[in-house]
Parts: structure tokens; C-alpha cells; sequence
């Protein structure tokens, strides 16, 4: 039998590892605002309380989870954890957007303007809309008719 490298055996944990992390669920402080992490008394937890708290939520807690970004904004997942393009149309007239606009869509779904600047597109009734996901956890509107797009967060 021959020995095993010691290349191999790295990436034979490097793999594991990285396997076990996909499959743990976020920790607190990805789930939560720092904001919130500090009001519920988290930050007083030493770190392996912390890690204690974080596994049995792991494994006790529910499938559903809502996201939060820094600011404290929430960040929805259509299907937990995948990132799927949304279609659907925007509710009444869609003439642009300027500054913080927020896009109420057919589906219930409410989507903001993420990123600065304004424009003018002109009157459309009721366009149809793809919502991409980006990089780094953003996500890219798509108009119809305008073919205009714009970054957005999504509220609601």
C-alpha cells in the first residue's frame, strides 16, 4: 500500500472542510443586523457560547431564514438559498426612476432602486420586468420596452 502525499491529504481536507461548511447553515451574525445582535445581548456571549447557540440552531432551527444586509435592510432568497430570475410586471405606470424609487410588482413583490442616479424612460403601462441575480449578492431590473435596468434591493 503506498503512503499518501502530503499534497493529497491537504486537499482531501480542504475538500472536507469546504464541503462542511456549504452544509452548515449562516451563523447569527450573518443572519442578523449588527444592530439587532447587539440589542438581543449576542455581543456579551463569549465565543464558544456563541458557537454553542449557532450549532443548535443549526440543528433545532426552522428552513426558512431572512437575511439581513449590513445596513439591516432584509435580503429575501426566493428559494432559500437560490437566486433565481424573477418575471413579472411592474403595478401601474412605470415612468423611470430617481433616487430611492420603489417598483411594486404583480407577483406582491416590492423591489428600491440600489443604486444612485435618475432616469427618465418615458410612460410605459405595466411592463414586464426581469429581476437578475449579480454578484455579490445583488440583483439587476431589467425593463421591457425601455430596455433600460437598474441595480435593486428587495423589501418586501
Amino acid at each position: 500500500m503506498r503512503p499518501i502525499s502530503s499534497l493529497a491529504l491537504t486537499l482531501l481536507v480542504v475538500v472536507a472542510t469546504a464541503a462542511s461548511a456549504q452544509s452548515q447553515s449562516p451563523t447569527l451574525e450573518e443572519r442578523m443586523s449588527q444592530t439587532e445582535f447587539h440589542a438581543a445581548g449576542l455581543d456579551k456571549l463569549s465565543p464558544q457560547e456563541l458557537q454553542q447557540l449557532n450549532a443548535w440552531l443549526d440543528a433545532h432551527g426552522g428552513s426558512k431564514v431572512q437575511y439581513v444586509s449590513s445596513s439591516g435592510a432584509p435580503v429575501f432568497y426566493p428559494n432559500d438559498s437560490a437566486r433565481d430570475t424573477i418575471e413579472a410586471q411592474i403595478e401601474g405606470t412605470f415612468v423611470g426612476w430617481r433616487g430611492k424609487t420603489l417598483f411594486k410588482l404583480d407577483n406582491g413583490q416590492e423591489w428600491q432602486q440600489a443604486e444612485s442616479g435618475a432616469y427618465d424612460a418615458g410612460k410605459f403601462n405595466a411592463p414586464k420586468v426581469k429581476i437578475k441575480p449579480m454578484l455579490l449578492g445583488s440583483w439587476l431590473m431589467y425593463v421591457e420596452g425601455c430596455g433600460c435596468s437598474v441595480r435593486v434591493l428587495r423589501t418586501k
